[in-house]
Parts: structure tokens; sequence; C-alpha cells
């Protein structure tokens, strides 16, 4: 049984629709009533200065970090660490403007550019960034964009993936799904969930044949 939320896979089949990316082993249910009604997905595909696994993390974060929820107005995030003021997908920062209204396309190019410098932070701590698949490199992008470059340069899964054993790096993100609750490590289903999904996305799921 599949561990992909059933609402990001048909965002990522959503997006491979409208982006062209082509042929491969994702789930196409309902791929095209997404791609209709989802306007972040939509503009993350209409761009074509971004690279397709950009573009698949940018939708995988925008379902584990909010589900499109936090589009529109910054709010104050209490779980996170300072209670950062924070909008879109998790952006926190002086960019946010607390009385400004974001749309999807906003977030957009509000994420774009800390997308595409995940990207490169993974690209230069993986040895065998260029022979991945889309998919496996987005789930890197989407670890560094959630964890930060330096949880990746110092984990066991940038180990085992320069070590050649890719399927033992991807086994690693379900263990990355612990927060601090009133001063305690704590296991958060949000991490959990994502943890979960990335492994499988990275293990299984291909644009490629």
């Amino acid at each position: 049984m599949s561990r992909i939320p059933p609402q990001l896979a048909q965002k990522l089949a959503a997006l491979v629709l409208l982006a062209g990316l082509g042929g491969g082993t994702y789930v196409a249910q309902q791929a095209t009533e997404t791609a209709q009604r989802d306007q972040y997905v939509q503009a993350v595909a209409a761009d074509p200065g971004t690279s397709p696994a950009v573009k698949i993390a940018m939708v995988m974060g925008s379902h584990y970090e909010s589900s499109s929820r936090h589009i529109g107005t910054p709010y104050i995030d209490r779980a996170g660490r300072g209670q950062p003021l924070t909008v879109c997908n998790g952006v926190t920062g002086p960019e946010v403007d607390a009385w400004r209204y974001y749309t999807p396309a906003d977030c957009y190019q509000l994420e774009r550019a800390r997308y595409i410098q995940a990207e490169r932070d993974a690209a230069r701590l993986l040895r065998y960034w260029a022979a991945y698949d889309p998919f496996i490199q987005a789930t890197f992008v989407d670890f560094v964009w959630n964890k930060g470059p330096q949880a990746l340069e110092a984990s066991t899964m940038r180990r085992k993936a320069n070590a050649g054993d890719l399927v033992g790096a991807c086994r690693e993100n379900p263990r990355w799904n612990r927060g601090t609750v009133r001063g305690v490590s704590t296991v958060l289903p949000g991490l959990q969930i994502r943890g979960d999904s990335n492994d499988e996305i990275c293990r299984e799921w291909r644009l490629t044949q």
C-alpha cells in the first residue's frame, strides 16, 4: 500500500501533465482535475526557468508544509523556532510582509530562488547527483528545504548515497520524523508522513524508464 498521500500523488501527476515532463511510473489518478484547479501547481509548471527536480520539490513542499492552506495572509508559526512570521509553504524572513496578501503565483516567486539554492546545495553534496532521476533529486531538494544543507551534509543519508547505496539513502527519510515540543524531542505526524512519502518517491517514482 502506498504511503504517499493521495492528494500529493494527484498534484505531482498534474505537474507532470502540465509541464510536459514525460511519462514514467507516477500516479496519474485525477491528474486532469487537479491541474485545472490548483493554481500553485499551474504557476510551478508554467515557468521554463526551473528544473524538473525543483518543480517536483516545490509541489511536494506545498503539500507537506501547508496543503496550500497558508497561501494568502502571513501567520505566526507558533510551532516554529522563535514563532516566526510565515507565509506560503513555510517561508520566513525579512521578505515576508505581514500586511500583504500572497497569491499562489506570489508564493511561487517568493519560494523559487530558495528552492534553486536548495538544489545547488544538494547537487554539491551528492556525488552521483547528475545520474539521479528528477523524482530522486526532488526528494533531496525537499530534504534540504526542510532541514537545511548542514543536516544533509552530516547525515547517514548522504554517506549512503555517496557510497552508491541509493536505496539505503532513500530509506533514511522516515528517520527524520522528530521535532521539539515543549522542550522534548517528539515524533511529529507531519514529519513522519513526509519521511515515509519521500522514501517511497525516492525509491520507486521515475520520470524516465
